[in-house]
């Protein structure tokens, strides 16, 4: 029998979640970043149990990550053991994993924090030239 191990977040992924939120990141998002940080690959209620979300969390979450290129999945059919016996049985699991290293990953939030940033600041700047006459 094939036998995986599901993985609980630290207080050290909590603080790099909350990071990650404060940055811009939606929540959900933050939290299953972090869980595949952890792991090279996972299937959707690993994900789930790992990061103590609902599955319609967990699968706005991958579509959003889907969006940006962040992540890939492939599709296994489920197993079963009966006895000696093993077959497939089911709808078919996706397995989840980063289709870019994490540092690539962290340098496209770190861009597009700075374009939105700065178009922030382009519009403060717009409302100073309204205040100003």
């Amino acid at each position: 029998m094939k036998s995986r191990s599901v993985l609980y977040f630290t207080q050290r992924e909590e603080d790099f979640a909350d990071l990650l939120t404060k940055i811009g990141i939606k929540r959900n998002v933050s939290k299953v970043f972090v869980y595949l940080a952890k792991t090279p690959e996972a299937t959707s209620l690993d994900i789930e149990r790992g990061t103590d979300l609902r599955q319609p969390e967990v699968s706005i979450a991958m579509t959003t990550m889907e969006e940006h290129k962040w992540v890939e999945s492939r599709e296994e059919k489920a197993e079963y053991h009966v006895g000696q016996r093993t077959g497939h049985k089911g709808r078919p699991v996706k397995i989840y994993r980063f289709s870019l290293p994490i540092k690539e990953i962290v340098d496209s939030i770190e861009k597009d924090t700075m374009v939105r940033i700065n178009a922030q600041l382009l519009m403060i700047k717009k409302l100073r030239g309204y205040i100003a006459k």
